[in-house]
């Protein structure tokens, strides 16, 4: 089996230089990874003697930076491995990978457990990452939980390629995407199980530097989940109850805000995706218009 590593990095130099670094320690290590970035100004000189790295350049945009990784090496690989520029696997991560699809053909799409998310709070450094991967390795299961998922969470998920054809990530969802990834990944179901796997672990720092303006996410938050219900790819049962959480925490949190999150700026943008709703306009593309 041929296994690849993607990552798609804006703005982040110095994280994606660990990242790099960590992954020459995995036990099953990739046979290339893949950096996508808009230009040589989001990346600097890497260097392994473990796996061979290529740099993809010229498009900017979540979605656009991994089209243009899959379209270098779609047939090349059994297996492709999306991480964030902020992730941290454990070491055993690939191997795992591996193992799972060999032992489950019927597997499309696999995603690991994070230990913790930091897009959930303030974000964590890499040296925290790591001391939260360490004390977690007490923890890991001795026997898999397997769950079924509408799709996977992106900054960690694996696919198998054979399924991939044509597909691509979803332009339309630009900039920072949001969504995407269940976007994706959800569409590949009609080929096989999208599974959530215990044993498979790590943890996602959630750093805030090269993410979109508050109001910018918030609008996202609205136009891009029905904008997937109307192209069928994520069912509303998953869409609308996402939507509704996001809107009464940015309601309710807008009063008194994390300092790490513009709630504020995410309701406006919430309220004006919804006024577009009411009027039956839902383009994900008019963040672009939305001052950064």
């Amino acid at each position: 089996m041929k296994l690849a590593v993607i990552i798609a990095t804006f703005g982040r130099k110095e994280q994606l230089a660990h990242l790099i670094e960590h992954l020459a320690r995995q036990e099953r290590l990739p046979d290339e990874v893949l950096v996508s970035a808009p230009d040589e100004t989001h990346i600097q000189v890497y260097e392994t003697r473990k796996f061979p790295i290529s740099i993809v350049l010229g498009r900017f945009g979540l979605c656009a930076q991994r089209n243009q990784a899959l379209d270098q090496i779609l047939e090349r690989f059994d297996v492709i491995t999306f991480f964030d520029d902020d992730f941290i696997p454990e070491d055993n991560y690939l191997r795992l990978v591996e193992q799972a699809f060999l032992e489950h053909l019927d597997w499309a799409v696999v995603m690991g457990h994070v230990v913790k998310d930091g897009a959930r709070t303030a974000g964590l450094s890499w040296p925290e990452g790591l001391q939260v991967l360490a004390a977690e390795r007490a923890n890991i299961p001795v026997e898999p939980k397997i769950v079924d998922h509408v799709g996977a969470y992106g900054c960690n998920m694996s696919i198998r390629m054979k399924f991939v054809g044509d597909l691509r990530f979803d332009e339309r969802l630009v900039l920072y995407g949001w969504q995407e990834d269940i976007d994706f990944t959800s569409q590949l179901r009609r080929f096989g199980r999208v599974i959530g796997l215990s044993t498979l672990r790590g943890v996602h720092l959630g750093l805030k530097t090269g993410r979109v303006s508050g109001e910018r996410f918030g609008y996202s938050q609205v136009a891009n989940p029905i904008y997937l219900i109307r192209k069928g790819s994520v069912p509303a049962s998953f869409a609308l109850p996402l939507m509704g959480r996001n809107l009464a925490a940015n309601l309710v949190r807008s009063f008194w805000p994390e300092p790490y999150i513009d709630r504020r700026g995410r309701l406006r943008g919430n309220l004006r995706a919804l006024a577009h709703l009411l009027s039956g306009r839902i383009e994900p593309e008019y963040i672009q218009k939305i001052a950064a």
